[in-house]
């Protein structure tokens, strides 16, 4: 593609199917509309994650709310997942799951989520991965970190309409991608 031309929107994976089997897992793959949540009420980090279970369990039925709940909170028992200006990124392993989900969510309020730098969580993108991914999990959570330091970005994902966080997400992600 020509360098001045503009970008294509992204597309999304039916079902947020994994379209590449041996490229690098792209925020496309992880996510889908239905796991992207705006104006949510979190009073403490364990509501949160709690939250986050059901929204996991909605898209993805065969997956056990309570077990991804306990693999969310155990990781935070490990240390937060909080990475700083409002951003959290709680993660964990599950032995059932055959592929890597997402979920972002955008809070009502910040909460508590014990960060190093004590800023409340808005902005939360949390990540499941089999018990066998390693490498490719590590480097998701990398990307997705270096993703949300953009300090404008970040603002952009706060005031955004609802509809349009999924193409902010993934155009984002092809945009770091393609440098």
């Amino acid at each position: 593609m020509p360098r001045n031309s503009p970008p294509k929107p992204p597309t999304e994976p039916e079902d947020g199917e994994p379209q590449e089997a041996n490229g690098p897992i792209r925020v496309r793959d992880l996510l889908s509309r239905g796991r992207i949540r705006t104006d949510l009420a979190a009073s403490s980090k364990k509501s949160l994650l709690d939250q986050l279970a059901e929204e996991f369990h909605a898209d993805h039925p065969e997956l056990d709310e309570r077990e991804v709940f306990q693999t969310l909170l155990r990781r935070e028992q490990l240390g937060s997942t909080a990475v700083g200006h409002g951003v959290a990124l709680p993660h964990g392993r599950m032995a059932d799951l055959d592929r890597p989900l997402g979920a972002f969510t955008r809070l009502e309020e910040p909460t508590d989520f014990d960060a190093l730098d004590d800023q409340p969580v808005s902005l939360v993108f949390a990540l499941l991965v089999p018990d066998e991914e390693n490498d490719q999990h590590l480097q998701v959570l990398s990307r997705l970190a270096r993703m949300l330091d953009d300090g404008e970005f970040r603002e952009r994902l706060r005031h955004a309409p609802g509809r349009e966080l999924y193409d902010l997400l993934v155009g984002k992600d092809e945009e770091m991608a393609s440098q």
